[in-house]
């Protein structure tokens, strides 16, 4: 099995600065990949959340399974937790998103209108994975571009508190994975959505996991993007249709290059609506 880790310095200080904030948090967002909800959770911030009201959401909804999304929004629905999904790239429901907040806080937001607050203001922190779309989000609640965003790990370094005009503040935070995967699919499934960084695993490992899970739950998304017929996929191994779909696309036998080729198209869901995390 590949054995993918990666968990950098400023991950490590990012955690414990969210540890020494929590006393100033009303509510957690937690922030998932809806492709991965299961594998972009990150057991270091469930453990921070502890009673805290927490709000999951389940971003990029618009690249993934929808009937899959609707299964795992089911599934993360208890007591004391709130999801949604949520396409912030293209800005919708994030009204939803703020009367979700507001829902999340309303023991905290009623506390501090009964001592005379007219608008009390909710402290939130925002958290997840690295390219999950946090900063998206922030972007579009504070109503500027007032965080970095990039389509590749690790753009956030720092932490600062913002305003939007629904009287939340916002804690940003850096993407943080956690020091072990204990379970390699888990780094599998992160690297081929672009939560690692590309130099820390070979592509062709990613895009031979893949291309098996693509021919497991999405075979006719597969058949359209290798331009050949569901039969003739399921008569070669996962080793040979990479090397004939590297020769499809024109890249000879260059199949390193391909396989970032492959992940860079299933991360702008050009493969199709595609959920690596199955229920």
């Amino acid at each position: 099995m590949v054995n993918i880790q990666w968990y950098p310095g400023h991950m490590n200080k990012a955690r414990n600065q969210l540890e020494d904030k929590m006393n100033l948090i009303d509510v957690i967002v937690e922030v998932l990949d809806a492709r991965i909800p299961q594998s972009s959770r990150n057991p270091m911030i469930e453990k921070l959340v502890g009673s805290k009201p927490h709000l999951i959401i389940l971003n990029k909804a618009d690249l993934a399974d929808p009937v899959m999304t609707k299964r795992w929004q089911k599934k993360f629905t208890t007591k004391g937790k709130f999801v949604m999904s949520l396409d912030s790239l293209h800005n919708t429901n994030m009204q939803v998103l703020v009367k979700m907040i507001k829902k999340a806080a309303a023991a905290k937001i009623e506390k501090l209108q009964q001592k005379g607050a007219s608008s009390p203001v909710i402290r939130v922190a925002i958290a997840g994975i690295p390219n999950c779309g946090k900063s998206t989000i922030i972007n579009r609640l504070v109503g500027r571009n007032v965080t970095q965003v990039g389509n590749k790990p690790g753009v956030t370094k720092g932490q600062n508190w913002l305003k939007t005009a629904d009287n939340i503040q916002i804690l940003d935070t850096p993407g943080i994975l956690w020091p072990k995967f204990e379970d390699q699919t888990v780094g599998l499934k992160l690297a081929a959505l672009g939560a690692i960084k590309d130099t820390v695993f070979s592509a062709d490992d990613v895009a031979l996991f893949l291309l098996a899970m693509l021919r497991k739950h999405y075979l006719n998304d597969l058949s359209k993007f290798a331009r050949t017929s569901k039969a003739e996929i399921q008569h070669i191994n996962d080793t040979d249709l990479l090397l004939a779909l590297t020769e499809e696309y024109g890249m000879r036998d260059d199949y390193d290059r391909f396989s970032m080729y492959l992940l860079q198209r299933l991360r702008k869901g050009k493969v199709g609506r595609i959920t690596l995390d199955r229920l």
